[in-house]
């Protein structure tokens, strides 16, 4: 994320610099310091972690092959990272990438998602990035009014479809997931209804879950 350098004057005497020409005393200072970029921290550390179900033995417990990538805790981390991997139009048929805060498993066994939910776009085959980066930008940005309900996102690639999804802590607390949908609704520009899942739910239910709040 390029930053807007300030070109100062030359002082009095000295000769005229090329556009763009930063001064150096002749000690290396000015480019010693030119070279040194502050990293903007966000306010939550965040971690990649992958998954890919296709060819899985049913004898595997789901969650099992769920394994962290990185955690990143800056902008310029972030934006390192995802312009390095591949975005969901590339990601083989059956993968789950996801982002949740750190410290917190993209599972519902783990006991800060236990209790809760998710939000969930569906979308046509390669039409996914574009939601994900700005799902993505939203989270680490913290731009929901409920932040600290959020444990994170995961994007799912699928055989007809693919899918974007918001995963929440409580689902129990209807006025923030509905803040959350539909602000999220509101930054991806989305028109169509999405449904909230309780996990719980999900977990009961052999044909799907019921929808527990809708926006």
């Amino acid at each position: 994320m390029a930053e807007d350098t300030e070109t100062w004057p030359a002082s009095a005497g000295a000769e005229e610099r090329e556009e763009g020409e930063i001064a150096d005393d002749g000690d290396g200072s000015a480019a010693a310091a030119a070279g040194r970029v502050s990293a903007h921290p966000l306010e939550n550390a965040w971690t990649f972690w992958f998954d890919n179900t296709q060819g899985k033995s049913r004898a595997v417990a789901w969650g099992s092959t769920i394994h962290p990538i990185h955690t990143f805790s800056t902008v310029e981390d972030f934006w390192s990272l995802y312009n390095n991997i591949h975005h969901p139009s590339k990601l083989n048929v059956g993968a789950d990438f996801h982002c949740f805060k750190d410290k917190i498993e993209p599972k519902w066994e783990d006991p800060i998602c236990a209790n809760g939910g998710k939000w969930t776009i569906n979308c046509g085959k390669g039409k996914s990035d574009t939601f994900w980066l700005h799902t993505l930008l939203a989270l680490i940005g913290e731009q929901f009014d409920f932040g600290d309900e959020i444990c994170g996102a995961v994007v799912s690639v699928r055989k007809n479809q693919e899918r974007v999804a918001i995963w929440t802590k409580n689902a129990a607390n209807e006025t923030a997931q509905i803040s959350i949908g539909k602000q999220w609704k509101e930054f991806l520009d989305y028109k169509d209804s999405i449904g909230f899942v309780v996990h719980e739910d999900a977990k009961r239910s052999d044909k799907g879950a019921k929808n527990r709040y809708t926006v």
